[in-house]
């Protein structure tokens, strides 16, 4: 089967802490793409960002409109090829129905599809003070502080990145473990923000990147040739 991985869209409301940074035309443009050159698409992740509005605990408010800033988006993913498994960013979609994993095996390869936030050591240790920091951090931008955003950002990023050697990165073991706990051979993630192919053994850790801040990464899988693939553009 051909399958196409997006993950970590964040799309918002489409004001000042909307982080998506795509023209809706030109990305409907790419969907477009995926939809003609694969049989599936998996979304998997923060796809709608709900957790920067003004007041705390209003995702579900915040989800509608994210929706109703992108609404040919958001058609567009109701459609059967797409299936959809939430993220932290978009975790009140779990209750709407998302789940938070897809098991399914696939011209003999079973694969695991997770967004990751769960190996992430904020997230397992502390998830309230993750989202109070993504809360700030919509406010920053909001007081127009863009600079102070950026270093927080890249601080965030550089805590929870993947680590050059995949066999010392937390995530990618935490990923690989519970992969051989649910005897899947291929392991999919998105969360990072940085597309990844690593091989651990007998397991395939893959991450999708992100298709947030004017950024395009998605992962090609062609489960019959056994091909696995990171992509930059299209």
């Amino acid at each position: 089967m051909q399958i196409a991985v997006i993950s970590d869209l964040h799309l918002g409301a489409g004001d000042a802490v909307d982080g998506f940074g795509h023209d809706d035309a030109e990305f409907l443009k790419f969907l477009t793409f995926l939809e003609r050159n694969f049989e599936r698409v998996v979304l998997l992740g923060d796809i709608w960002e709900t957790l920067t509005s003004r007041g705390l605990g209003r995702a579900l408010h915040e989800l509608d409109r994210a929706r109703a800033a992108h609404p040919e988006i958001a058609e567009r993913f109701a459609r059967p090829c797409y299936q959809y498994v939430h993220g932290n960013h978009d975790l009140v979609a779990g209750a709407l129905g998302a789940p938070d994993r897809l098991i399914q095996e696939v011209d003999g390869v079973r694969v695991l599809f997770t967004h990751g936030h769960q190996f992430d050591s904020l997230i397992q240790r502390r998830a309230w003070l993750a989202d109070i920091m993504v809360w700030l951090g919509g406010w920053i931008r909001r007081c127009g502080w863009g600079a102070f955003y950026r270093l927080c950002a890249r601080i965030d990023h550089a805590r929870g990145a993947l680590q050059p050697n995949p066999q010392l990165c937390p995530f990618q073991r935490g990923a690989v473990g519970e992969a051989e706990r649910c005897c899947a051979e291929v392991i999919v993630t998105g969360h990072t923000h940085t597309a990844a192919r690593e091989e651990h053994g007998s397991s395939l850790f893959l991450n999708s990147g992100t298709c947030s801040e004017g950024q395009l990464s998605f992962l090609s899988m062609d489960t019959r040739r056994g091909e696995y693939a990171v992509n930059s553009g299209y």
